[in-house]
């Protein structure tokens, strides 16, 4: 377990250079970047951003953008309406893009043809989602002996397996031994890693959100804003930044205040940040540009297959695709990171930290991945409402 709590202490400020402006309006505790809540024109001009960058990101045409994000928003409705009723014969649900339309596993066909009945695609498979959550938790239980050539695991529903990904550049007898494990179960399908996953923290030379590393500063992205029952003033984070704790600095040099919490290892990968700044206002937005935000309004999860966006310092506002959810991340050198979310939105070093987003819905914090956002990659976040209800604190929101 790797969750830290900090004592307050006084850090000498690191100065910032524009270039480390954190990735986020939503937390944004530097006088500078402050501004009020959007009107319904910079609303307007919000969503307009983001179907520019799905446009860009997914390659599809504008007609199609919005008729996809219409079909995410009934196909997410009609899937919490219809789970519950399932039991255990659910294995899974997602977003077909190509039909625009939302398909659900299940084990029994009575339960696949009571689906269909009511115009939801359904398909019989092997193995429920309890048995696919309870392999996937097993070879959990068999990270610590992971070696660095497996990158990660991860339940995928449309195969109706937990996928095990590997690289193949890596693979040694302890590769085959963990394997052999982890393949105890016929649910089980092994598959080859395109590139090894890494947190996506940038060391730099002078500094920008700050933390300690290696004896010299490095640079994340805020992630969302929050607050505590008390009132106090916070935001999120990835808790690879926070580990070393000390005191986040913003874009302009000044302090936002003291890192104090702190959570990278099999527990996830959040940290927090209290911002003690009396002229920091916390906003309920996500940078899509310095001129532009986008409004956060709740906190509701999405479905694999759903369009997702994150904004980060380094490469700004890109949009992908939810590939899994409860992902477990082999980052190598023991830090083995469980229930991420897998997506197919590209981020670089220094993006780590940063809002993912889905509509105005906020999703998690990016924690790492592979490639970058000139040749496209896979990168991880970390579920925001897991840190929330961790740390006890309420998203700051712009209201329904």
């Amino acid at each position: 377990m790797s969750r830290h709590r900090y004592r307050r202490k006084v850090v000498i400020p690191i100065i910032c250079t524009a270039a480390a402006v954190t990735g986020l309006a939503a937390a944004i505790a530097v006088p500078a970047l402050a501004r009020p809540a959007p009107t319904p024109a910079v609303a307007a001009a919000a969503r307009g951003d983001v179907l520019d960058a799905l446009q860009r990101d997914l390659r599809l045409p504008p007609d199609k953008v919005k008729q996809r994000l219409a079909g995410e928003t009934s196909a997410a409705q009609r899937i919490r309406e219809l789970r519950q009723g399932l039991g255990d014969s659910y294995a899974g649900a997602w977003f077909d893009a190509a039909t625009g339309k939302p398909v659900i596993g299940v084990t029994d066909p009575r339960q696949a043809a009571r689906l269909r009945s009511t115009g939801i695609e359904s398909t019989v498979v092997t193995h429920s989602m309890t048995t696919l959550a309870a392999t996937k938790n097993r070879i959990d239980q068999l990270a610590a002996n992971a070696p660095d050539a497996v990158t990660g695991w991860y339940v995928e529903p449309k195969s109706n397996a937990v996928v095990v990904e590997v690289d193949p550049a890596g693979q040694d007898a302890r590769t085959t031994q963990f394997l052999k494990g982890a393949k105890a179960s016929d649910a089980v399908r092994v598959q080859r890693a395109t590139a090894r996953p890494r947190p996506l923290a940038d060391i730099v030379g002078g500094a920008p959100f700050t933390f300690a590393a290696g004896g010299g500063q490095a640079r994340c992205s805020i992630g969302f804003a929050a607050t505590d029952s008390g009132g106090g003033k916070h935001f999120l984070t990835a808790g690879h930044c926070t580990e070393a704790g000390g005191t986040a600095v913003g874009a302009d040099g000044g302090e936002i205040g003291p890192i104090t919490q702190s959570t990278f290892g099999r527990d996830g990968d959040f940290g927090l940040v209290d911002v003690t700044d009396p002229d920091a206002r916390l906003q309920p937005a996500v940078l899509r540009s310095r001129q532009t935000v986008i409004p956060v309004t709740g906190s509701s999860p999405a479905d694999v297959g759903s369009t997702v966006c994150r904004s980060g310092s380094t490469s700004g506002f890109h949009c992908g695709e939810i590939q899994a959810l409860n992902q477990t991340v082999n980052y190598g050198n023991g830090k083995i990171v469980r229930g991420l979310t897998r997506t197919t939105a590209c981020a670089e070093g220094g993006d780590s930290g940063g809002p993912f987003v889905s509509g105005g819905q906020a999703q998690g914090m990016t924690s790492g991945g592979s490639g970058d956002c000139a040749s496209g990659g896979v990168t991880f976040f970390q579920p925001v409402g897991e840190a929330l209800q961790q740390f006890g604190l309420t998203l700051v929101t712009s209201g329904p």
